[in-house]
């Protein structure tokens, strides 16, 4: 990852206005958000939020301390240079005569009709990037990419 990218996991109390909230904060501090996904904790009632933001570990600090100042943030943690798994998502409409140079690239077909099919492809950013360049080789008729989701190796 470039050096300007921040990764940050963000643990949040469910609620109507959470997300709002947050990116209220980051949208104060001048940030570009990247990339943002949101997906249940193990504990009922909290989610935890990644993001992928764009600017230096100084500016990164900063939003973390804004972010927990926040009632619903009940934790931050930068992730950018940890030890991670990393995964992303595309799913791709591509015309039917294009499948099977895709499937020999690692994409899993979803659906199949006469004129076109459905893959997907999961990896790390830069593999699901590379898989998204193939696509434009291929003529895709539509594509869908999922924000990163990110864990720490070990804790």
């Amino acid at each position: 990852m470039p050096d300007k990218i921040r990764v940050l996991s963000v643990l949040v109390e469910d609620g109507p206005n959470t997300l709002s909230k947050v990116s209220g904060v980051i949208r104060r501090r001048g940030f570009h958000v990247t990339a943002i996904s949101v997906g249940p904790s193990p504990e009922p009632g909290r989610s935890r939020l990644t993001l992928q933001v764009d600017h230096g570990h100084a500016e990164a600090d900063q939003v973390r301390k804004q972010l927990e100042r926040l009632v619903e943030v009940l934790d931050v943690q930068d992730l950018t240079d940890n030890d991670v798994h990393s995964r992303e998502l595309v799913v791709a409409r591509v015309a039917a005569s294009d499948l099977a140079g895709l499937l020999e690239k690692g994409a899993k077909l979803l659906h199949s009709g006469p004129a076109e099919a459905t893959v997907e492809f999961a990896g790390d950013g830069e593999e699901v990037g590379d898989f998204v360049n193939e696509l434009t080789r291929h003529g895709v008729q539509d594509v869908v990419r999922s924000g990163p989701v990110v864990m720490r190796r070990t804790a």
